[in-house]
């Protein structure tokens, strides 16, 4: 590895500890929701370091972070790089950041060697893409392109009840900015993600050219029964919104497996209220995750689904079911994965082609413009998790092969 190399790898390295240091569970991994006092300080350090590479720093109502390289064709298209910056609770320093930080390093190489593009291009930090405290997620990307209304994120609110307009103003920023933005102002966007997964580490191969994302879907599922004395309550005449919860989630798992062909199911959050030892629960709420690399896999199995939850209707249970997210599985634009393995070859780093099991920014932009994106190495194919790392000799990788198709995309001088 050469000195210029060595010394990139070790800037990314430099980024990554330094954003790992904003979480709110220090020594159990990240934990940096939307609006909170560790995503200002990330964002702030974002904000400065896009400074120091000389970009033109803005954020919309959203919160989104744009570092602008100005080109020089008036009212261009700009060409985007970046990821998103959030994480779920105890997760890892790469889920998300690796990608912001790939982008960072894009400009600096723009700047170091006075590359001056025709097209500007924009390094771009995105919020909530996990959805841990606002849910859905995504929300950045889908506010970008207008899939998320003004109106719909001012009603928006987390489990405690915090306005996402009102948590923003906490933290000093404008939920007034103007937030969907013109898709003509967008030529093209690249995303660097971890892989999340085991494929590339045992192939013993650094970059992943991405041609598709998984479609999926997030189901919020309400149970409605009777709280009652847990001593004094009979047990043929009860309303056990628990129980009637635990017997649909029961046979969740199976209806993903008798759909076959990837498809995957997970209930990831389950809330019991009054949550007391000695009172029946009256209220149950739990998500439920499903993923598929065909949309008719997808919606085979929502149905199915809804069906299941609809059955426990009736003897005191009453049952809800929202749909805060749904997206289509998405392909990667054609030309740009050409572009991005011209470079690769050119620049002798042996890739792989691979599909995501993931939702990511890059499946929302996809309907917009034309989007490309990498996958690099993650340990042991673990992530959301404190135990995640990827290596930054592979971030640099990605980082020079992202910094020769910007120069192309920009049409750099």
């Amino acid at each position: 590895m050469s000195i210029v190399k060595e010394q990139l790898a070790a800037r990314i390295e430099t980024h990554i500890n330094a954003l790992s240091k904003f979480t709110a569970t220090p020594e159990q991994g990240t934990t940096r929701l939307t609006y909170s006092q560790e995503d200002l300080q990330a964002r702030n350090y974002i904000k400065e370091k896009m400074r120091e590479v000389g970009l033109t720093v803005t954020e919309d109502g959203f919160g989104n972070i744009f570092g602008k390289l100005e080109g020089s064709l008036k009212d261009a298209p700009s060409v985007l790089i970046g990821s998103h910056f959030d994480s779920v609770p105890n997760g890892g320093s790469y889920d998300g950041p690796a990608g912001v930080v790939a982008g960072l390093e894009v400009a600096a190489l723009f700047a170091e060697n006075k590359i001056k593009p025709k097209y500007p291009l924009e390094i771009i930090a995105m919020v909530e893409e996990e959805g841990s405290r606002f849910g859905g997620g995504l929300m950045g990307s889908r506010g970008i392109t207008g899939l998320m209304s003004e109106e719909e994120f001012f009603q928006l609110a987390d489990r405690d009840g915090v306005l996402a307009k009102d948590a923003m103003k906490k933290i000093g920023l404008d939920p007034s900015l103007p937030k969907q933005r013109d898709p003509k102002t967008i030529k093209s966007f690249l995303e660097l993600h971890i892989e999340q997964g085991p494929i590339l580490e045992e192939k013993g191969i650094s970059i992943g050219m991405v041609e598709a994302i998984v479609g999926l879907t997030q189901l919020n599922v309400t149970i409605n029964g009777q709280a009652g004395h847990a001593g004094t309550t009979p047990m043929d005449r009860r309303s056990d919104a628990l129980a009637a919860a635990a017997a649909i989630l029961a046979g969740l798992p199976e209806l993903a497996l008798a759909e076959g062909e990837g498809t995957v199911l997970t209930v990831g959050r389950l809330n019991v209220f009054p949550n007391g030892a000695n009172v029946i629960p009256d209220n149950v709420i739990f998500s439920v995750d499903i993923r598929s690399g065909k949309e008719e896999h997808v919606l085979n199995v929502v149905n199915k689904v809804k069906k299941r939850i609809r059955s426990y209707d009736g003897g005191g249970i009453k049952t809800s079911v929202e749909q805060p997210l749904y997206m289509k599985p998405k392909a990667m634009n054609k030309e740009i994965l050409s572009l991005l393995k011209e470079k690769s070859g050119r620049l002798d780093i042996p890739y792989c082609l691979i599909n995501s099991g993931a939702g990511h920014d890059a499946m929302v932009l996809s309907d917009f413009t034309d989007v490309g994106m990498l996958f690099i190495p993650s340990r042991n194919g673990l992530s959301h998790c404190p135990e995640e790392w990827s290596d930054s000799k592979d971030i640099a990788k990605a980082v020079e092969i992202f910094y020769e198709t910007a120069k192309k995309l920009t049409e750099a001088e």
